[in-house]
């Protein structure tokens, strides 16, 4: 009753958050509360239903809006599966109880250790790397060799950046801390403020634009935003591809840092089974390739050759750092952040 009764009150936000009606338990369908907002992820549900017949009801928020819901709906809450787009994001609905541990052959075979729960709470599956755009003309590649360098006098006025309440800069500053430790990841921090064109604003294609733009020469953003820019066909997108390159930090050393997207199985599901065969599918070789294919994301799992344009830029050295750590550490990396006056 409670179930029905929650689905139902959802139904009236649905034309707001986009999606479908959360369903009663039954064996055809699966309810996904999503914090992925990408138009390649229709094409995994209407995939997945080809497969095996199961219909998918989304329903999409932010990551704050996806964990408040799903905490004042308790026990109540229709939903199966939930999905975030940063492993920060995934620590913080496991703290807040979102999900059961599930744990199956083929997930543990497909999924890399350190880009999953080690309970099982949580699966990666898609990657994406924390990368430097630079102008190709005004900036070397071995200037941007580092994340270090970003903080340097190289680039006093020169570097672009997003807010530090987000979750991407906020896992990257987590690993910064585990490697670095507070003091000297605090000092980068300050060292970025001192640097920055202007105010943190906009989202990573923002920064990419006001680097081909001549506002900064560097700017802090994960790979497939450039890649979608990189392989649009709209003329002023193409431009921006012509003018901005794409670094790989700390090759020489520990890697360049990924994060995920991921998903589990939400804890009060009650179509489980059809969560776990939605998982399981999400880690599946067609699935992959759509990920890369769709939304120029990197495969999570090993093996899968992701397409022409998106291998071009795979072919790099990754942190193996356990992404779990990104969540551990954000609220130390958000004392980071404003103790720099990085708003």
């Amino acid at each position: 009753m409670f179930r029905n009764l929650a689905a139902a009150a959802l139904a009236l936000i649905l034309a707001a958050c986009g999606g479908d009606e959360p369903s009663a338990p039954t064996n055809g369908v699966v309810n996904l509360y999503t914090a992925r907002h990408y138009d390649a992820d229709l094409k995994l549900y209407e995939a997945f239903t080809e497969a095996t017949g199961i219909k998918v009801n989304r329903l999409e928020m932010s990551p704050d809006q996806l964990i408040e819901r799903m905490k004042a709906e308790g026990e109540a809450s229709p939903a199966d599966l939930v999905l975030m787009a940063d492993a920060g994001a995934l620590w913080r609905a496991q703290q807040a109880g979102l999900f059961q541990p599930v744990t199956t052959p083929t997930l543990e075979s497909r999924v890399p250790a350190h880009l999953r729960d080690p309970a099982g709470h949580w699966w990666g599956f898609s990657r994406r790397a924390r990368v430097i755009a630079y102008d190709k003309a005004k900036v070397r590649p071995e200037e941007v060799a580092t994340y270090a360098a970003l903080a340097s006098s190289r680039f006093k006025g020169q570097v672009c950046v997003r807010s530090a309440d987000n979750v991407y800069n906020l896992s990257l500053m987590a690993v910064l801390i585990e490697r670095w430790g507070v003091a000297r990841a605090q000092g980068w921090a300050r060292g970025v403020v001192a640097n920055m064109a202007r105010r943190p604003q906009g989202g990573d294609i923002d920064q990419i634009r006001a680097v081909a733009a001549g506002a900064c020469q560097v700017a802090l953003t994960n790979s497939y935003y450039f890649l979608r820019i990189a392989t649009s066909e709209a003329p002023a997108d193409q431009e921006v591809a012509q003018k901005v390159a794409l670094a790989f930090p700390e090759q020489a050393g520990t890697g360049t840092h990924v994060n995920i997207s991921g998903g589990g199985v939400a804890a009060h599901a009650a179509n489980r089974d059809n969560a776990v065969r939605f998982l399981e599918f999400l880690t599946s070789e067609e699935a992959q390739g759509i990920f890369a294919g769709a939304n120029h994301e990197f495969p999570a799992v090993e093996g899968v050759t992701p397409p022409k344009d998106v291998a071009a830029y795979s072919r790099f050295k990754a942190d193996p750092m356990p992404v779990a750590v990104y969540g551990q550490r954000q609220a130390e990396a958000q004392g980071v952040f404003d103790r720099a006056g990085w708003r």
